[in-house]
This record gives C-alpha cells, sequence and structure tokens, in this order.
C-alpha cells in the first residue's frame, strides 16, 4: 500500500536565548517517485534541510510508517557524550521498528557549517537523507565576507529498481549489486539522460555581482564526485563543518559522506551555465555509473535575450586520480590546529577488498565463486544483533570481543602486484578497540592491492580529525612522519584514503562511548569494511556517556 504523509517541520525559537532548542518532526513515508515506491522523510527527496546555530540543542522525533526498519545518523555531529543518538544500526542504537518513534537528542557544540543526516541501516539512505546547516551563534560572523546567498546542493545517487531488493539479491549471490542509473542534484538527473524533461532539472537563479554560499553535500552510496561550474572559480571556505584557508579552484572533488563550502560570484556574462557533477572511479577493470548529472544556474535580469544551450564545465576523467589527490591535498585548517603532538595509540590498518568461501549447503556466484567481503586487517566486522553501545553500558555478555588487532598478522607489500590469493581470504568477527579516555590516537589507514586498489572514503563516527599525511604506495613508518603538516592540516569527518596509497589520521579521545568506523562506499560497509573504537569513560561527570534514554530502540 502507497502511504503518503507529509509530517509537520516544526521549529522553536527562544529569540531572547542565546542558545535555543529546536524540534523537529520527521516522518519516515513511502512516496511514488518515477513510477516507484521511495522511503522518504515527511514526503521529500531529498529529506529537510535542518537549519540550527552552535550551542543549540535539537529535539528530532522520528516515526517509522514504512515496512522496513530504520535509523538516522547525523553524519559528523560530534555526538559530545550523546552517542545514543548518533544513529548507526546495531552499533549505537537498535533500529526503529515499523510503526514505532525514537526522539534523537544532541546538542551541537563546537562545529559551524554544512553536515548532513541520513539513514544507517542497509542501503536506505539512497533516499533517506538532507542537510543540516549549523551557523555561527547570534552576533558572530563568518570568517569569509557574507554570502547574498546560500544554497544547499546535494549530489546523489539514483537507482531505477529497488536498492533494498538489489541489496537482498547481492546478499545470496555474494556479488557486488547493479550500479546505479543516474546522479543527481537536489534530487534531479537534470538534462543529459534519456528521460530527461524540464522538471527534471534543478534550477538555480542568480544575479550578476553576487556571491553565493553553495553547501555541497555528497549523498551518493558508492560514488566519489567529481563538481564543477561552468566558467566560473569555485573558493573553497569550509568543508565537513570546518573552515578552511581559501582555496580556489574549478574542480571539486567530494567522496561520499563528505561536505564542501563554496563561494561562487556571479562575474561572468550573462547566460545559462551547467552545474555538473560525474564519478571519480579509480578501481580498474569495475563497473561503476559513468553518466553526468547536471542542473542549470541561469543569470536573471539581463538586459539582452540568449537562447543557446547552457555552456557545459570542464569535468576530468573519471579516473583522474592526480586531480583527486591535488584537491585534497591543497585543503588546510583555517587556523593553527590542534593535533596531538605525542600520539598514546597508534594504529595501522589495511583498508581493501577480500574473499570468503561459500558453505556448501549456500553456494554463491561472486568473484571467482566466492563471496565479495572488505576488510579492516584482514578482519570483515560482524553486526551484532545487539547494539554495541547498549551491551557496553549494560555488561558485554559476549556480543562482542575487544581485541581488534593495532596492525594486520601479516606485514606484505601491500600494494604491490600479485599478492599470493592466501592473502585474499577474509576473516570474520565483531572485534572492537578499546582507548583511554583523553588518549591522543594516531591511525595509518594503508590501502591495499587484494583484487584492486581503490580510493576508499573512512568515516569515524563521534569525532573530527585532522589528515597529517597522505602518500601513494606503502606508507613508511621512519620516513613518512617527518613529512607530516602538524601546524594547518584539513580537519574532516571523512577521509579519502588515495587508491594505492595511505592516509594518516590524527585525534584525541575524548568522547566517551563506541563509534562506528568504516568506508563510506556503502557497498563495502555491507561487505564488512568496518570496526568500532570503544572510547572509555573519564573520571567526572562530563567525561562519561550519559544513560541511555527512555524511548531508546530494543533489539
Amino acid at each position: 500500500m502507497l502511504v503518503i504523509l507529509i509530517g509537520v517541520l516544526r521549529l522553536g525559537v527562544s529569540a531572547n536565548s542565546e542558545s535555543i532548542t529546536r524540534h523537529y518532526k520527521f516522518n519516515i513515508v513511502t512516496r511514488l517517485c518515477v513510477s516507484k515506491d521511495i522511503v522518504t522523510v515527511n514526503g521529500h527527496y531529498p529529506g529537510p534541510t535542518i537549519r540550527a546555530r552552535e550551542g543549540d540543542t535539537l529535539f528530532i522525533k522520528v516515526t517509522n510508517h514504512v515496512e522496513h526498519n530504520v535509523t538516522i545518523h547525523w553524519h559528523g555531529l560530534r555526538q559530545l557524550r550523546t552517542g545514543w543518538s548518533d544513529g548507526p544500526a546495531y552499533i549505537t542504537q537498535c533500529p526503529i521498528q515499523p510503526g514505532k518513534t525514537y526522539t534523537y537528542r544532541f546538542t551541537i557544540t563546537g562545529q559551524e557549517g554544512t553536515l548532513w543526516w541520513h539513514a544507517h541501516i542497509s542501503w536506505l539512505r539512497a533516499t533517506l537523507h538532507g542537510a543540516i546547516i549549523i551557523y555561527p551563534r547570534r552576533g558572530l560572523p563568518y570568517p569569509f565576507p557574507h554570502p547574498d546567498a546560500e544554497v544547499p546542493i546535494i549530489l546523489g545517487e539514483w537507482w531505477n529498481a529497488d536498492v533494498e531488493q538489489l541489496v537482498a539479491e547481492a546478499n545470496i549471490t555474494g556479488r557486488a549489486p547493479d550500479i546505479s542509473d543516474a546522479f543527481t542534484i537536489n534530487g534531479l538527473p537534470g538534462a543529459l539522460y534519456n528521460c530527461s524533461q524540464e522538471d527534471s532539472i534543478f534550477r538555480l537563479p542568480v544575479t550578476a555581482g553576487k556571491t553565493y554560499l553553495l553547501r555541497i553535500v555528497n549523498a551518493a552510496l558508492n560514488n566519489e564526485l567529481f563538481f564543477s561550474v561552468a566558467n566560473h572559480i569555485l573558493t573553497v571556505v569550509a568543508i565537513d563543518a570546518t573552515y578552511t584557508k581559501p582555496y580556489k579552484t574549478d574542480i571539486l572533488m567530494l567522496a561520499p559522506g563528505q561536505t564542501t563550502d563554496v563561494l561562487l560570484t556571479t562575474d561572468q556574462p550573462w547566460g545559462a551555465y551547467y552545474m555538473a557533477t560525474q564519478a571519480y572511479f579509480s578501481a580498474a577493470g569495475m563497473p561503476f555509473d559513468n553518466t553526468t548529472a547536471t542542473a542549470i544556474m541561469e543569470y536573471q535580469n539581463s538586459p539582452l535575450t540568449y537562447t543557446d544551450e547552457p555552456i557545459m564545465p570542464y569535468l576530468p576523467a573519471f579516473n583522474d586520480s592526480q586531480t583527486a589527490n591535488d584537491f585534497s591535498a591543497n585543503l588546510r585548517s583555517l587556523e593553527n590546529a590542534k593535533v596531538p603532538l605525542d600520539v598514546d595509540r597508534d594504529l595501522f590498518l589495511t583498508v581493501g577488498l577480500a574473499l570468503k568461501h561459500c558453505p556448501l549447503e549456500k553456494p554463491c556466484n561472486g568473484f571467482q565463486g566466492q563471496r565479495l567481503k572488505a576488510t579492516f586487517n584482514n578482519i570483515s566486522f560482524v553486526r551484532p544483533q545487539t547494539a554495541l553501545l547498549q551491551a557496553y553500558y549494560y555488561g558485554n555478555n559476549g556480543v562482542y570481543t575487544p581485541d581488534f588487532p593495532d596492525k594486520p598478522a601479516l606485514e606484505f607489500d601491500y600494494t604491490g602486484q600479485g599478492l599470493p590469493m592466501s592473502f585474499w581470504q577474509a576473516q570474520q568477527g565483531t572485534k572492537i578497540t578499546v582507548l583511554p579516555f583523553n588518549s591522543n590516537v594516531q591511525i595509518v589507514l594503508q590501502n591495499t592491492n587484494i583484487i584492486g586498489t581503490e580510493n576508499h572514503p573512512i568515516h569515524l563516527h563521534g569525532y573530527n580529525f585532522y589528515i597529517v599525511g597522505r602518500g601513494i604506495g606503502n606508507y613508511d613508518s621512519i620516513q613518512d612522519p617527518c613529512k607530516f603538516n602538524l601546524v594547518d592540516p584539513p580537519e574532516r569527518n571523512t577521509v579519502a584514503v588515495p587508491a594505492g596509497g595511505w592516509a594518516a589520521i590524527r585525534f584525541k579521545a575524548d568522547n566517551p562511548g563506541v563509534w562506528f568506523m568504516h568506508c563510506h562506499l556503502e557497498v563495502h560497509t555491507s561487505w564488512g569494511l568496518a570496526a568500532a573504537l570503544l572510547v572509555e569513560n573519564g573520571f567526572g561527570p562530563l567525561e562519561r556517556l550519559e544513560p541511555p534514554p527512555y524511548d531508546l530502540p530494543q533489539c
């Protein structure tokens, strides 16, 4: 049965208060879209934009009106001591079951800029997602010229088929699910698809001589994306809700999960210009969505008339790793960063694909007749039937083991050619890493060439981190740290580990709880490219995980 229910979006504002409490209501419903039902929030795709100020407390009531279990993750919000509201299914909470309600409660502390929210169970985030905009406290300016207007730009990925059915079939066969049929910009594919019509193109009217703040989110499931606006320079001013030194570029690369805020000045002749996005895909020989989504930016109030087709921007080749890596390398924190200089815990994690033999009673026909897996340190993460945070709070009872290895059991030429097949078999388990409160942590993420190298966007829940180093090839623990940027490295919550290379991140473990770390290519997370960090409580009341809320869903 098709259910159409537009929920009421409520915003409570106290005009005399520095920090306020904002209330939102999310109804998870189905909506008929292009001859198929999709899961939405309040009937909208993309879902509603949440707007708040730094210091505000949010109460978001989520009611599930569909047949699927649902959770919502507030991607990039640190959830200081409020891990119960983080959202990944079976990590910090059990899912919200059909017909049930759960209220997420958290305060935004020390973050400004653009983040986003999305479903964090199976592949439902394909249509369950939206932007989060965090403004400075009242009276405080941006650290850049105030724009004349701002526009959320959400880059998405679309399947004509039911993505939940695709995932279910892939789980049976052991193969990768079918690739997407289109990319979207604010829910619309643009002008270059066979089915394109006037109402399938997002249009942005602009006025000459103005400055626009584009808040760009990559909400795609399985593709990193290049983005450009024809004939216009973009000035990057923030990434993942942290400000950056201004960086001018005509090409952006966003991994799934990342956000980028840019200033665009309308300084070109009157006319129409395409905004365009297409895949950056670094895995050689694998199928991917090679289509291009477009939107149209149109200058208004022109004294002239124009009838030409919009101008198309240059976009790099799909496998242009040099452009992708150069973009990441040019990002810098706005101010001197608070990078941990001393390291208390040093983790070295290999990142890549693997295989798993299929049992005789359940044959499969994935790659080389085996089931595709993905691993950290050759361990493919198995989600428990009870949420890890609940198991930790109430006593483990065998839900997980606290023995995830700090380094791989076997050292080898990680990015070399012709790696032995014996390296390809994945182990499985629900293993976690335990970190003392306030410890300084370094994680080196090393890509591997098992099955093939690929750019992996790794997202850490509950924390921002500093990307102190990146490189191609195998990480050298003696030479590479000498080249680390410990002054103004970019601060993010999602790092793109380069294909055939490595990335090093640092952070202080000052947020107690259980925090998911996983590849934000959804197909890789479903294959087990994930782990969990358990940060222990500190000593004072403000260093301890808050008690669980009364309405926390149960498994």
